[in-house]
C-alpha cells in the first residue's frame, strides 16, 4: 500500500512538471516578439537618413548624434501635462519675461496736436457767368493768382448777348423814345453788360459780341473744381497729435483719422478753364478768397472731443518757431467724417493777417484722463488695433485691446484689465507683427 501511494505521487507529480513546462513552450512565442521588437531597434542621422544603425552612436558624416528611427506601426507618447505648450507661435509664447499690472488712475497732461492756417471760407466770393457761351479769352493762368477788384478776368462769347443787341439797336433806331427801350437796356444790364458798354452800342450801333468778366474782389483767385477740392481739404489738419518736448508722447488712438488728413497747402496748379470751352448760364467759374482773415484749424481724435468747447482757449506756436506764442480762441467745432474716418475740427478765427496760408502750427491743449494705463511698451500697435500679451498659465497669449489716449510715455486702455498680468515689453514677444494672431481670430477660424 505504501508502495502504490508514493507511485501514485511520483506520477503526479510527473504529470505536473510536464504541464508546468507546456505552459512555459506556449508563453514563449507571446514573449518573443516583445524581445525582437527591443532588441530591433535602429538609429539614423536626422541630418543623414540613409545612415541606420542598430545601435546608439554617431553619425560618420556629421558627427551629429543619433536618434531612434520610427518604424512604422509604432507611435511616440506625448505627456498630456505639454499639450498647452504645443501650439503655434502666433497664437501663444513661451516665455519667462516680466509681467506687470495695469495702473488705474487719472492723468492730466498737455495734448499736442497739428493744425494748418487757411483761408477763412465766409470771405470767398464767386464768380459766375451770367450768358451761355464761349470762352474767348482768358486772362487768368493759374490757381491762386492774385487778382484785384474791377480787373478783367475773361470775354465770352454769347448769342444770347448778340440777339439782345439788335434788339436794343431795333427800338432805338425806331424810336428813341419808345418805353421798351429802357427794358431793353435792363436785360442787357442784367446779362452782365456795364452801362457804359450800352451807351457805346447805342452810340457806334456796332453788336458786342463780347461780354467782359471782372473780378468783384481783391484776392487769390481759383477755378471751381481747385475751390471744391480746396473746401473738402480745408480741414485737413491731422487728428494726429505732435510728440511734444517734454517727452510726452503723441495722443490719439492709433486707429484715428491720422493717416486719412493731409494738410492742405495751397498750391499754384494750373486752371480747369482754356479758352474756346463752352459755359453756361449761371455756372460757377471762379472763386476768390481774401486774406484779409485767416483762420487756424486743428483736428482731435473723436475720444478727446467732449473735453473741447467753444469759447475756450488754445495756445498754438510754428514748429519752425517755437519761442513764439500765439493764442486764440476756439470759435467752431465741426464734427467730420472724412475717407472712413471721424474727428473733430476746431476753429480759431485769427484777428490778423500776419500769418501765411498753409503754414503748420502746432496747440497745446490739457487734456483729463482715467482708466487703466499701461507702459507703451507694453502695448504693440498694428495699425488697425492694439495688442497686449496676457499670460494665462505658463504662455502668453496675445489680446486686442482698446485704447484711447496716451501721453507721458502711458497708454490709456479703455477697458478693465485689472486682473491681467501682461508681458512688460510686447515687441520683444514677436518676430513679426504679421504672424500675430488673437483669441477672437482665433474663434473665428475654428
Amino acid at each position: 500500500m505504501k508502495k502504490n501511494s508514493i507511485a501514485k505521487l511520483v506520477g503526479l507529480l510527473f504529470v505536473s512538471i510536464l504541464l508546468l513546462t507546456a505552459c512555459n513552450k506556449k508563453t514563449e512565442p507571446n514573449n518573443k516578439p516583445a524581445h525582437q521588437h527591443s532588441t530591433n531597434q535602429e538609429y539614423t542621422c536626422p541630418m543623414h537618413p540613409e545612415v541606420i544603425q542598430d545601435k546608439p552612436g554617431s553619425c560618420p558624416i556629421c558627427g551629429m548624434e543619433l536618434v531612434p528611427r520610427h518604424t512604422a506601426g509604432t507611435e511616440t507618447a506625448i505627456d498630456s501635462s505639454l499639450k498647452h505648450l504645443l501650439k503655434p507661435v502666433n497664437e501663444q509664447v513661451v516665455s519667462n519675461i516680466s509681467v506687470i499690472k495695469a495702473d488705474q488712475s487719472t492723468k492730466i497732461f498737455s495734448m499736442h496736436v497739428q493744425g494748418i492756417i487757411t483761408y477763412d471760407t465766409r470771405d470767398q466770393t464767386s464768380i459766375s457767368s451770367r450768358v451761355s457761351g464761349r470762352i474767348e479769352r482768358l486772362l487768368i493762368n493759374y490757381n491762386y493768382q492774385p487778382v484785384k477788384k474791377g480787373q478783367l478776368i475773361m470775354e465770352i462769347y454769347s448769342p444770347d448777348l448778340a440777339a439782345a443787341q439788335r434788339e436794343l439797336l431795333f427800338i432805338y433806331q425806331s424810336d428813341p423814345n419808345n418805353p421798351m427801350l429802357q427794358k431793353a437796356k435792363d436785360r442787357l444790364s442784367l446779362l452782365g453788360m456795364q452801362q457804359g458798354q450800352i451807351q457805346q452800342v447805342l452810340k457806334t450801333g456796332k453788336i458786342s459780341y463780347r461780354i467782359p468778366v471782372y473780378s468783384n474782389a481783391t484776392g487769390y483767385i481759383l477755378d471751381n473744381t481747385a475751390a471744391a477740392n480746396a473746401s473738402t481739404a480745408a480741414p485737413a489738419a491731422s487728428p494726429q497729435s505732435a510728440p511734444s518736448d517734454d517727452g510726452m508722447g503723441a495722443m490719439g488712438s492709433s486707429s484715428s483719422a491720422a493717416s486719412n488728413s493731409s494738410a492742405s497747402t495751397p498750391t499754384s496748379s494750373a486752371i480747369m478753364l482754356r479758352e474756346g470751352q463752352y459755359v453756361g448760364a449761371g455756372q460757377s467759374l471762379f472763386t476768390i478768397y481774401t486774406n484779409k482773415n485767416l483762420i487756424a484749424e486743428f483736428a482731435f481724435d473723436p475720444s478727446v472731443s467732449s473735453q473741447i468747447k467753444k469759447g475756450q482757449k488754445l495756445v498754438f506756436y510754428e514748429p519752425s518757431d517755437k519761442q513764439t506764442v500765439y493764442t486764440g480762441t476756439i470759435g467752431l467745432i465741426q464734427p467730420v467724417f472724412k475717407e472712413g474716418s471721424n474727428f473733430t475740427i476746431a476753429r480759431i478765427y485769427l484777428q490778423d493777417n500776419k500769418f501765411q496760408t498753409g503754414k503748420l502750427v502746432t496747440a497745446a491743449i490739457p487734456i483729463v484722463s482715467k482708466g487703466w494705463w499701461l507702459p507703451q511698451s507694453a502695448v504693440l500697435n498694428l495699425g488697425n488695433k492694439s495688442i497686449v500679451f496676457k499670460k494665462e498659465q505658463d504662455v502668453f497669449v496675445p489680446r486686442e485691446v482698446k485704447t484711447k489716449n496716451n501721453g507721458d510715455g502711458m497708454v490709456l486702455i479703455d477697458q478693465d484689465i485689472s486682473n491681467w498680468n501682461i508681458a512688460s515689453n510686447a515687441a520683444y514677444m514677436i518676430d513679426s507683427e504679421s504672424f500675430i494672431k488673437t483669441a477672437s481670430e482665433n474663434k473665428l477660424k475654428n
